[in-house]
């Protein structure tokens, strides 16, 4: 294990107690913190080599460019922030689908917008934002199911939302990466997801109304339905009966 790929708040700990002298493995080792504690022997193996002077310096010099860093971050989260105020609104019904955190509906909503008016429909905006697939399949002929360009930060955020999506529990979106994951592979699946979420962002978005998820189980209980509805037609076409199903009005 290398500690410098460590840079928690344990790792941290660590090289500054390096730095400000302790040597000693064990006791070094013993400040992980969480699931890193499942890791003390290899961080005792890691920390057991010479650290030198010129070690603590180099140190000391990245841990400062790092620190730089994340003030930089720290303050430009915080005007991101400020200048999405006004669509608070739009963000908090965002993060209602499985998946979004607050990051990446703000990106989503800084590349659409929250005025849904100006694409007729999902479709219209899935298309728009490249994550629109064309068909796969035609006439027997197996074609390209690669999505279009369109921007990269949005296909970005769509696409780690729907991979943090698809570890939801109990969830549609869940649901739907686990049937494509299992026949055209994690990748796919995510993209699929991502644009599972930019529908469902265009419906929010234009009805104000939060996320109302379909469930973990909606695909088995569709199976189900279409199963019985097979099985009650082939029992009454089986007493000679002639039937055709018409869906019952709203």
């Amino acid at each position: 294990m290398k500690l410098s790929s460590v840079l928690t708040k344990s790792g941290r700990d660590m090289i500054g107690a390096l730095i400000a002298g302790q040597r000693d493995p064990e006791v070094l080792a013993q400040m992980a913190k969480g699931r890193m504690r499942s890791k003390i022997p290899q961080l005792q193996d890691a920390l057991a080599s010479r650290f030198k002077e010129h070690h603590g310096l180099l140190c000391r010099a990245m841990l400062a460019r790092i620190d730089q860093a994340d003030a930089t971050i720290d303050m430009l989260t915080a005007r991101i922030d400020e200048l999405l105020d006004p669509y608070e609104a739009a963000v908090s019904l965002l993060v209602t689908i499985p998946g979004l955190a607050r990051r990446r509906a703000q990106v989503i909503l800084a590349e659409i917008g929250a005025d849904m008016s100006r694409f007729p429909t999902a479709g219209r905006l899935a298309s728009w934002a490249g994550m629109c697939p064309g068909n796969n399949e035609s006439a027997g002929k197996h074609r390209s199911g690669h999505t279009r360009h369109g921007s990269k930060w949005l296909r970005k955020a769509l696409i780690e939302a729907g991979q943090a999506a698809g570890r939801s529990k109990n969830t549609y979106l869940a649901a739907q990466s686990v049937q494509i994951r299992e026949r055209r592979g994690p990748q796919r699946a995510a993209v699929a997801v991502g644009h599972s979420i930019l529908v469902v962002a265009w419906h929010l978005l234009s009805t104000g109304e939060p996320y109302n998820d379909l469930g973990g189980d909606y695909f088995d209980r569709r199976r189900n339905s279409a199963a019985r509805q097979r099985r009650l037609v082939a029992q009454l076409e089986a007493m000679g009966h002639r039937v055709i199903l018409e869906p019952s009005a709203a």
